[in-house]
């Protein structure tokens, strides 16, 4: 066991063990946030929209990369992964050969080589996760629509999930929290947003008339 430690923070590997490391404490940072009713993810996915060109070189430059496909989150998680695993490679191989890299010209290497493996790897993604928020509309305009609870149920504590469709029939899944004179909401209930603070949506219960009608065979 000693003697993995002393390898893995050998000064040659010590920025990808850092990478690493930041895995764990960043996926710590996200599974606390949630419990305590908010978002890691959320809240940085919602600072630069990375889907839009810009003049800012640095934004297209990773906008090319995808990290608009993805939220921003799981984009620096594959980064700093692609980044740390292709670093040990690269050094286990050069210690096989010759001998271990300085550690500023591995980096250098795997950097190269985790930014197209990341670009690939969040288009893939991008394709099969749902979408908390969509470029194309703003958190803004879901005020007003109506949806399903689908993680509840949804009260004055900690927020909910509602699957809500947006004006292009985009499907959301935002948090929310019930309105303070609504009675709790269980999941399955189909609710009005109503109001909006930051990421989370504020919701009651919706009138049988702006429900949307259950299809039919024939439709």
């Amino acid at each position: 066991m000693s003697a993995l430690l002393e390898h893995v923070m050998s000064p040659e590997v010590r920025p990808f063990a850092i990478a690493a490391a930041m895995i764990l404490i960043v996926g710590s940072i996200e599974v606390v946030s949630m419990l305590v009713g908010a978002s890691l993810s959320e809240m940085l996915g919602t600072n630069i929209d990375f889907g839009h060109p810009s003049d800012n070189g640095v934004i297209n430059a990773i906008s090319w990369i995808n990290v608009g496909g993805v939220p921003l989150l799981i984009f620096l998680l594959l980064l700093l992964g692609a980044f740390s695993i292709t670093g040990f490679l690269i050094q286990d191989i050069a210690r096989m050969v010759a001998g271990p890299l300085p550690a500023t010209l591995a980096s250098v290497g795997a950097v190269a080589v985790s930014i197209p493996l990341v670009r690939a790897a969040s288009r893939g993604i991008a394709r099969v996760i749902p979408k908390d928020e969509s470029y194309a509309v703003g958190l803004g305009d879901l005020v007003g629509r109506v949806g399903e609870v689908v993680i509840g149920p949804l009260d004055q504590g900690p927020p909910g999930r509602v699957s809500v469709a947006d004006i292009h029939g985009n499907r959301h899944f935002v948090w929310a929290v019930a309105a303070p004179s609504s009675s709790p909401l269980p999941q399955g209930t189909m609710v009005l947003l109503v109001d909006r603070a930051g990421p989370r949506f504020v919701a009651v219960k919706a009138d049988d008339e702006l429900k949307p009608s259950k299809p039919t065979l024939s439709s």
